[in-house]
């Protein structure tokens, strides 16, 4: 069984456009983010997919992996889908999909996504959350908070704060979606077959399409942050974190 880690990364954003060749500290993001999954343990192949010529150009310079992909994907699943298939994976192969805007992740927690997939070959997708401490970050809809059952499959998605306490005094655990996945690649072809799902297209969180068409997402926590780069300005935010892990 293969497992590979595909990174789907575009030019195009609008919220900020060009996002994976910015430089972070002489360094441009894909970079960190390829040199960073390379890291992981037990990894067959780690690949760049993309529709941009200078994200192309980019990943070839510093010596990575990357594939050409088309332009029309409407998901970084879609554009991993299409990664999948092109490096010939069969079908109970793993794909990790990474997002490209996710520099200073830690490879250690890659491992812990898949190890539920390679134990159980009934499980198709997985995902990662870890335990929020800030207040503010609950309340940033840039953060996507989840919630799952007993048995650590996700029951729903969300960008507002869940659960919601409504008894002010009460304690209880937010968990941030990481925005990793591990999908198995039959599961993958299937998932970007189906339509978009209503709540879906609502949250803008394209991981509800599973739940709303019935199929279970695994939940591993993991005790390993990881800081996005939504807009310009949390740039400077990471740039911190990364001197700090890296002084």
């Amino acid at each position: 069984m293969k497992v590979v880690a595909i990174i789907p990364c575009r030019y195009a954003s609008t919220r900020f456009e060009g996002k994976p060749l910015v430089l972070i500290l002489g360094k441009p993001m894909i970079q960190w983010v390829y040199e960073r999954t390379k890291q992981a343990a037990d990894l067959t192949d780690v690949v760049v997919a993309t529709d941009d010529e200078r994200i192309y150009a980019c990943v070839k310079g510093f010596g990575g992996r990357v594939l050409m992909t088309a332009s029309t994907h409407r998901s970084g699943s879609d554009r991993a889908a299409e990664a999948a298939q092109a490096l010939g994976l069969q079908d109970e192969d793993i794909v990790i999909n990474i997002q490209g805007d996710q520099p200073a992740f830690d490879p250690r927690c890659l491992p812990q996504l898949v190890s539920p997939l390679i134990q159980d070959i009934e499980l198709v997708m997985g995902t990662l959350v870890y335990r929020m401490t800030n207040s503010a970050d609950i309340k940033d809809p840039n953060h996507v908070k989840c919630v799952f059952d007993e048995e650590h499959f996700a029951l729903y998605f969300s960008r507002s704060p869940i659960p919601f306490g409504r008894d002010g005094s009460a304690s209880f655990d937010t968990f941030k979606h990481l925005g990793i996945y591990a999908y198995r690649k039959h599961f993958l072809d299937h998932f970007t077959s189906l339509p978009r799902g209503r709540l879906e297209a609502i949250e803008k969180l394209e991981q509800l399409r599973a739940l709303e068409y019935g199929y279970r997402i695994k939940v591993v926590e993991t005790p390993y942050d990881s800081k996005e780069v939504d807009r310009p300005e949390d740039i400077q935010k990471l740039e911190a974190v990364l001197r700090e892990q890296n002084p």
